[in-house]
């Protein structure tokens, strides 16, 4: 006899059949001004030429300045992009990319991450290939790490302001609460022990468990890096909290403007050193190695956020074989791991953005990571014993007269060009929005971002307080 099943309308009928909590969640976050911006443009996206009164979405670091370069190394390198056979010499094969890989990277690909990573930190830490983690991009980065670090209804401090998207990555499946730690601008938003002690405390009063602590730096949506005392500082807090360090770094190798990039890898790793000196274990500063942390993605710092390739990286043994575990749930794309076309973006990349920084005159060359100066063209011996100015030897004191006047001219086309690319982008921004504006903007340098406030030391118009009714 079969079973007898409710016609619509009937007694005992639901108008849909019941979802997890999960589901019906209100925790996602996409009711907040970010994500509703995201719909407007997304349902009335603006085009010069189609539809010149749709939305223009100003909410998006979406770096682009890769994508020709990538093209041109596929055209110039067209094994790159088509599979061989399996033993016939000629690379990676269908049967390579085809069948399963292994879920935490494959372990060439993850050598040329540690590489790549240790080179934008400058050679000050060093990574292990066997401790990163492959993820679909930072997102799933920092959601596993929620998972493994905290439990549901437990807190993770953050310091404000913080990229929106937290709400949504953070809390929405894991059920942990994101709590913020107020910073204050009077010292550039860096993050103090007071601010992390009232963060702790109010989460503490709510009755939740804080188990850890998310930074970003540089800093989303600030751009400015973290100060080395400050990181200090936090580290400290963890450990005599005895929770965990998260540090968010997917902008690392974007820093030109601002001060030299201080990452946590490295305060770690010169402590595990002070400790070996000491004859104690890697982690005798209270165990600061194993609390702390780092994400990495290739999305920002090349462009490249469609190819989802992300990076969890510990010292924390527990950690890491959770990450691996939890690694299938989050797989990148066999086809992504290619290591020459990363490292030829990667030239180019960085050769583009130091261009673009302001205050350079067009062609100008920028000072190295770690301040050895600007590159300079080898001029051969004879040239140099007789340099010539307008067809007549220079003399000594003429030469520096002339290689001043040359400099001062190089840096005052350099401040012009800056102050009028700022100023005809705030005359842009500012009609669009329909802004409330408040005084008192301070330049800094977001990896990015518009950039309205990069060309000048002193405010353009002001802050962005209100758009739209919405409050930012």
């Amino acid at each position: 006899m079969g079973v007898k099943l409710l016609a619509d309308g009937c007694a005992g009928a639901s108008s849909s059949p019941a979802l997890s909590r999960v589901a019906t969640s209100a925790a996602h976050g996409e009711g907040s001004p970010y994500f509703a911006g995201w719909k407007a443009y997304d349902e009335d996206p603006y085009d010069a030429a189609a539809n010149p009164d749709g939305v223009i979405q100003m909410g998006l670091a979406e770096n682009q300045v890769s994508i020709d370069l990538l093209e041109g190394y596929l055209r110039e390198h067209p094994e790159a992009a088509a599979w061989g056979v399996a033993g016939d010499g000629g690379g990676d094969s269908f049967r390579d990319n085809a069948l399963f890989q292994d879920y935490h990277g494959l372990a060439n690909f993850r050598k040329a991450m540690a590489r790549f990573m240790e080179k934008i930190m400058g050679g000050k830490a060093t990574f292990d290939p066997d401790r990163i983690v492959l993820t679909a991009g930072a997102t799933a980065a920092n959601e596993l790490l929620t998972f493994i670090l905290a439990d549901p209804r437990d807190a993770l401090l953050i310091p404000t302001p913080y990229y929106p998207g937290f709400d949504r990555d953070l809390r929405w499946r894991t059920g942990v609460n994101v709590v913020p730690v107020h910073c204050d601008s009077a010292n550039g938003f860096q993050v103090t022990a007071a601010a992390l002690q009232a963060a702790h405390d109010e989460a503490a009063a709510a009755g939740m468990r804080v188990r850890g602590v998310l930074i970003t730096n540089p800093s989303n949506p600030l751009g400015t890096t973290a100060r080395r005392e400050a990181l200090e500082g936090i580290l400290g807090f963890v450990a005599r909290n005895d929770i965990h360090l998260v540090s968010d770094e997917i902008y690392s190798g974007s820093v030109f403007a601002a001060p030299d990039l201080v990452s946590v890898a490295e305060l770690v790793e010169s402590s595990s050193s002070r400790a070996r000196h000491r004859g104690e274990d890697d982690d005798g500063d209270v165990g600061v190695a194993d609390r702390v942390h780092v994400v990495y993605s290739l999305s920002k710092d090349l462009g490249l956020p469609g190819f989802r390739v992300g990076v969890v990286y510990s010292r924390n043994d527990a950690v890491v074989a959770a990450a691996r575990r939890m690694s299938s749930f989050t797989l990148v794309s066999s086809q992504t791991h290619e290591d020459a076309g990363r490292r030829a973006v990667r030239r180019g990349v960085r050769r583009r953005l130091r261009r673009r920084q302001p205050g350079a005159p067009p062609g100008a060359a920028q000072p190295r990571r770690g301040g050895a100066g600007p590159r300079r063209r080898a001029v051969p011996a004879r040239q140099r014993r007789a340099v010539r100015v307008d067809g007549h030897a220079a003399a000594p004191a003429r030469r520096r007269r002339r290689r001043r006047d040359l400099r001062r001219r190089a840096e005052a086309v350099g401040q012009a060009a800056a102050r009028g690319e700022a100023q005809r982008l705030a005359g842009l921004v500012v009609p669009l929005l329909g802004a409330r504006l408040v005084q008192g903007v301070l330049r800094e340098h977001e990896p990015g971002h518009p950039g309205c406030c990069a060309g000048e030391d002193k405010p353009l118009h002001g802050r962005v307080v209100q758009s739209n009714n919405w409050e930012i």
